[in-house]
């Protein structure tokens, strides 16, 4: 009961951030749904709900979404995730997960520290953050901290960089579910019907609740809520790096 109520709660929590800073529902609910069904069906019900997430967001967000933008974010996204899905079959996940944390550390602090520095708004930098982004999904789970680097480098307004993140998350987020569905349709996760409508239920009420929210942070505040998230998410997966290669 403990374990579902931290659950409901992460899930809550999560669809929440992800409505105020455009990432986030991943990095804060993955833990918990893995701790409940385990590493494999826990990561696809968190590509459930962050797709689903996502998916709702763009209906509130639609007018602010740079479409152009989110076309060459997919794109090169699906450059990245094919070289990931082959290089994941000859590293070990600790090392691909400890490289990628260190250098999203790396990139993270090094931008703020040259805060004043602006990264022109050139394509090659948005299909490299896309690129990296994508194989950083596929082969760490962690697709967001990439493109909030590339978001604050070039100042993206946070208002178009969060409605924008919703198709590109939800798009990253489908084409995983459909790759599974397809090379491991047993990971699907096995729930009870009442599980499902309670999962449900908590991403509807932490959309709703980021959605006042949102109305209510400044754009500094949210920016800083990105940040913090995107250490988190450089941090918890050089942590699960570490732990496999000790476990």
């Amino acid at each position: 009961m403990l374990t579902t109520g931290l659950v409901l709660g992460a899930v809550v929590i999560g669809a929440g951030m992800q409505r105020v800073t455009g990432m986030g529902f991943a990095l804060v609910a993955a833990p918990f749904l893995v701790l409940l069904l385990g590493p494999v069906e826990g990561v696809v019900l968190v590509n459930v709900c962050g797709a689903v997430t996502a998916g709702a967001i763009i209906f509130r967000v639609v007018r602010d979404i740079d479409w152009k933008r989110y076309m060459a974010l997919a794109a090169s996204a699906l450059l990245g995730i094919v070289p990931a899905a082959f290089l994941i079959r000859y590293l070990p996940p600790s090392v691909l997960e400890i490289s990628i944390g260190v250098t999203l550390a790396l990139g993270l602090t090094v931008l703020l520290v040259m805060k004043s520095a602006v990264l022109p708004q050139r394509r090659r930098y948005l299909f490299t953050a896309g690129g990296l982004s994508g194989f950083m999904n596929t082969a760490a789970g962690v697709g967001g901290p990439a493109v909030s680097i590339y978001s604050m480098a070039t100042r993206w307004q946070h208002k178009s960089f969060a409605a924008t993140m919703q198709p590109y998350f939800f798009t990253i987020g489908a084409l995983s579910l459909i790759s599974k569905a397809v090379t491991a349709p047993a990971s699907f996760p096995v729930l009870p019907l009442t599980m499902w409508l309670a999962v449900a239920a908590a991403c509807l009420i932490g959309l709703v609740l980021g959605d006042l929210a949102a109305k209510r942070v400044s754009t500094r505040a949210a920016q800083i809520l990105l940040i913090i998230l995107a250490y988190l998410g450089a941090a918890a997966t050089i942590v699960r790096g570490v732990l496999d290669a000790i476990g």
